[in-house]
């Protein structure tokens, strides 16, 4: 996958306020170009994602490191995607403002250029870690006895290490188009010119085959062989049927979610970019076509976006040790505040009845529990 876009943002068409007829007037909506309707749509998404986004990656990383002693490669990925879809969450505030101010960037251009890089380098490891993910219980399933010899926590780290230089190495073009000056505001996130467009095109091409497509296909395979697997034995061993039956509806969440979250945004992004590469500013319906096009872009971008909040979804419905992880931490922090209740309450108490204090026999019963519980999970 190379670069993408040579520009910042797919979603702004190009700077056509110097072409003829253009006035001044049309500050807010230009040919095929609705402002107002963007930054609305991402003021409201942004508003849900940042802060639901980075607490659950957040807390899904404190669980990963601090409940899940023993990692395995399917945890490697998990880590490396709860990393990237906490650190694009860092990165929304700075576009909130920037909406909320209607396109005007009061941030450092350094900062600017982080931000649509970090939009990118998200979008593109998430999609390449749930490949990972899928081609791990891939081996899980069909080929559990090379499994532990292939999956290891060694290779996983390597090759998470190579999608992160990967997808950054191709994606560095956004490092190089930052802010610049238009309609007297400051702008990021939009391109310069519209020569650039018919070049973007071609990147779109590129970065839809690598970045979507091919990891798209493996995906499909590997479920579908697993979905096959899971039935067919399914038939010959009713004990565990019940058990993959949820592994069947498990892969079809993974599934569904995504294609709900790339698969519209590639394939609106497509038709957007042919729109303003062919578009006649003089004709009414190519302006009213790329406007409906942005509109939909808009939309399937900021479903896109919701992935780094449906992730930490898959996480706890994909694995047992994630679940009782979970589980484990809950009892923790339960315990941890009734301990610290009780203790308030006895300390108080015992002032006055100092004879009848025979309630740390209960706290201590508390921590036998939460230590078995937490052994549990070590073992897992």
């Amino acid at each position: 996958m190379t670069a993408l876009w040579l520009t910042a943002d797919p979603l702004h068409l190009p700077n056509i306020s110097f072409l003829p007829g253009m006035t001044a007037s049309s500050m807010n909506q230009t040919c095929g170009n609705n402002d107002r309707f963007k930054y609305l749509a991402y003021t409201i998404t942004y508003c849900f994602i940042c802060p639901v986004g980075l607490l659950c990656n957040s807390l899904a990383l404190l669980i990963f490191f601090c409940f899940i002693p023993k990692k395995s490669a399917n945890t490697v990925f998990m880590i490396n995607l709860s990393f990237s879809d906490a650190s694009f969450s860092l990165t929304l505030p700075f576009r909130l403002v920037y909406y909320l101010r209607g396109g005007q960037w009061d941030f450092p251009d350094w900062l600017c250029r982080w931000c649509v890089f970090s939009f990118y380098l998200n979008l593109y490891t998430s999609v390449l870690f749930l490949t990972g993910l899928s081609v791990l219980r891939y081996l899980a399933v069909l080929h559990p006895m090379h499994n532990k010899t292939l999956a290891t926590v060694r290779r996983a780290c390597w090759v998470c290490l190579g999608i992160w230089v990967f997808v950054a190495v191709s994606s560095t073009p956004f490092l190089f188009s930052g802010t610049h000056q238009r309609l007297g505001k400051t702008r990021c996130f939009e391109p310069r010119g519209h020569k650039t467009w018919k070049l973007i095109l071609v990147l779109n091409y590129v970065g839809l085959a690598f970045g979507f497509l091919l990891p798209f296909l493996i995906i499909l395979a590997c479920y579908s062989r697993i979905i096959h697997r899971l039935t067919t034995r399914g038939r010959k061993l009713r004990r565990t049927q019940g058990r993959r039956q949820r592994s069947v509806h498990l892969v079809a969440v993974v599934l569904t979610t995504f294609l709900l979250c790339f698969l519209p945004y590639h394939v609106a992004r497509t038709a957007h970019v042919h729109a303003v590469v062919l578009q006649d500013s003089s004709r009414p319906q190519d302006c009213w076509l790329t406007e409906l096009l942005q509109k939909i872009l808009v939309m399937t971008l900021c479903l896109a976006t919701f992935n780094s909040c449906f992730n930490p979804l898959l996480y706890y419905f994909s694995g047992e040790t994630f679940r009782k992880a979970v589980f484990a931490a809950s009892v923790c922090s339960r315990n941890s505040f009734s301990s610290f209740y009780q203790g308030s309450l006895l300390s108080s108490w015992g002032k006055s009845n100092p004879p009848h204090l025979s309630t740390p026999v209960k706290d201590e019963g508390l921590i036998q529990d939460n230590n078995a519980i937490l052994n549990m999970a070590e073992r897992l």
